[in-house]
């Protein structure tokens, strides 16, 4: 079956009553919209609020920009000696291999700039490649897009290749969202393309939302990461409507440790354009976290994260436990008492 990638796909599909036909095409011609097979399959379509649709199928609310939504929301553009890698922080880079992606989700922080286009050209791969080597700090590449496993088995094993033969690039991370929007994809070969034939170790980021995504078909294709070689981490952003309760919450983190994939980040959305009605107040997303501590132990609890506009970088935003400057604090614990504490040497 084929990926749905206009309005009249998805009424067809009847992933959408007809008369908002209209409405999605004028979003379509703004941003990219796709829905392969495996995740249209997960629509409730008797759920007018289904948190798979929510974050697939286009909304009207996409075309309402606010004044203080970004472009480029991170400030990538800013940290980009050379094109297609940004250099944000000292021992890592980032490299754009694709401009496309299995699946476009309506929040994405990169939307203005994925869905079309090529790939990464082999001259932009080799000076970003001149400049990590230029550069013995850099300890890791992350491997980003768009979505890099929607390229090529091949292609993938030739960028992992150049990559493990610079000395000091120790990390390779990638960051996809095939597991769970074509699980097929993920064969063994492809698996095999980012882990096997050199020494480096490899980190796969998987993004999902809700427990739903994590299907036996997407486990599956996670384990063929994991047989591979490649450590698994867990990215999800926090979307209202989507994953805004802490029960939710609680089953996606039990699923990804479940699945042998660690959570990492929990992000805060960024500000990119007609994405308002998916944020929430920070407020908010603190006490989801202070709730979900006392569900979870520690390997299944994320990283509340922010990343600041203007390229000054990501940060950890979440709830304050310690209060007072010392030797002396009150401290909050997981079920919402007060401890004295006095930290004395």
């Amino acid at each position: 079956m084929p990926t749905f990638t206009t309005p009249r796909a998805l009424i067809e599909a009847c992933l959408g009553p007809p008369e908002r036909e209209p409405e999605w095409r004028a979003v379509a011609e703004r941003y990219a919209v796709a829905i392969p097979p495996a995740l249209a399959a997960l629509i409730d379509r008797n759920d007018p609020d289904d948190p798979i649709a929510r974050q697939f199928l286009p909304d009207g609310r996409e075309l309402d920009r606010r004044p203080h939504e970004r472009d480029d929301p991170i400030g990538d553009d800013l940290k980009s000696p050379t094109p297609g890698l940004v250099h944000r922080y000292p021992d890592r880079v980032l490299i754009k291999l694709a401009s496309v992606c299995a699946v476009y989700c309506r929040f994405c922080f990169r939307r203005e700039s994925v869905g079309g286009g090529a790939p990464l050209d082999a001259a932009a791969f080799a000076a970003a490649l001149d400049y990590i080597r230029e550069r013995p700090k850099i300890w890791e590449v992350v491997l980003t897009g768009g979505d890099p496993l929607v390229l090529s088995a091949r292609r993938l094993a030739e960028v992992t290749r150049a990559l493990a033969a610079i000395p000091h690039v120790e990390i390779l991370r990638w960051h996809t969202r095939l597991p769970v929007a074509a699980p097929e994809r993920v064969t063994d070969e492809l698996a095999a393309a980012l882990a096997s034939g050199h020494d480096k170790t490899v980190y796969v980021a998987l993004h999902a939302n809700h427990a739903r995504e994590l299907t036996p078909e997407a486990r599956a294709a996670c384990r063929r990461l994991i047989a591979a070689g490649c450590t698994l981490v867990s990215q999800t952003v926090l979307l209202k409507g989507v994953n805004d309760r802490v029960e939710t919450l609680e089953a996606l983190m039990r699923g990804f440790v479940e699945a042998r994939i660690k959570p990492y980040y929990l992000h805060h959305p960024d500000l990119a354009p007609g994405t308002s009605h998916f944020r929430i107040p920070i407020a908010e997303g603190q006490a989801l976290v202070r709730a979900l501590r006392r569900r979870l132990s520690g390997l299944a609890m994320p990283t509340y994260v922010l990343d600041l506009p203007d390229a000054r970088g990501k940060i950890p935003i979440g709830p304050s436990y310690l209060e007072g400057a010392g030797p002396d604090y009150a401290v909050v614990d997981p079920n919402g008492g007060v401890a004295a504490y006095s930290d004395l040497c």
